[in-house]
């Protein structure tokens, strides 16, 4: 009961700062919201940053089984790191979307050393290397620098989508990506083809 209670706060909490914000929704609000007494929220955390902590390793989590989910499904290499569009393209028209959670916290938190600063670009750092392996997968010359031009693109088209001062940002974001995936990848690799052979068939 005590860790469903727990589980509870924080699924309501991540709506509610996702929302809202940080530093703009303070206990009194997310007592009210979440039906969620203030002594029942220490029970659980110790401070509203401990609560926000929990928040976002429930997002980081829930994202990347989400794109995991997506890129695997979506079959050769190459097709696997254009999902990431297919996906994003999916998020931006959610009701309700705010842009990403993991920049805005490093935002409102811009001390490099602070716990929830660190907790979101690691995030960040963790899809990175995520898409990395796909790109290696698919023969990138240089699989790192594909995937951060990759989430440098996605992550720019999340911005847009929020801010509403380009008419179709996932789609600019899905025609660079393109681009950039025809120029960097072996033909046969990112297709999911085998390489070619050299010299006569046996």
């Amino acid at each position: 009961m005590r860790s469903d209670k727990r589980d509870e706060l924080v699924r309501k909490a991540l709506d509610i700062f996702y929302r809202d914000g940080f530093h703009a929704t303070g206990l009194d609000r997310l007592s009210d919201e979440t039906g969620i007494s203030k002594t029942t929220m220490f029970r659980h955390f110790r401070s509203k940053d401990d609560l926000i902590l929990a928040t976002i390793q429930r997002r980081d989590d829930g994202v990347r089984a989400w794109l995991h989910h997506r890129m695997d499904a979506a079959g050769p290499p190459r097709a696997r790191l254009m999902a990431l569009y297919d996906a994003l393209g999916e998020w931006v028209a959610e009701p309700g979307f705010r842009s990403c959670l993991f920049l805005r916290a490093a935002a409102e938190y811009p001390d490099p050393a602070h716990p929830i600063h660190r907790l979101a670009t690691e995030h960040k750092r963790r899809l990175a290397r995520q898409v990395e392996a796909v790109a290696a997968e698919a023969g990138a010359p240089d699989p790192g620098g594909l995937s951060r031009a990759l989430l440098l693109l996605k992550d720019g088209a999340a911005v847009a989508a929020h801010l509403g001062h380009a008419e179709d940002p996932v789609a600019d974001a899905r025609a660079g990506a393109e681009a950039i995936l025809t120029a960097t990848l072996p033909a046969a690799r990112q297709y999911g083809l085998p390489a070619a052979r050299t010299g006569a068939p046996p």
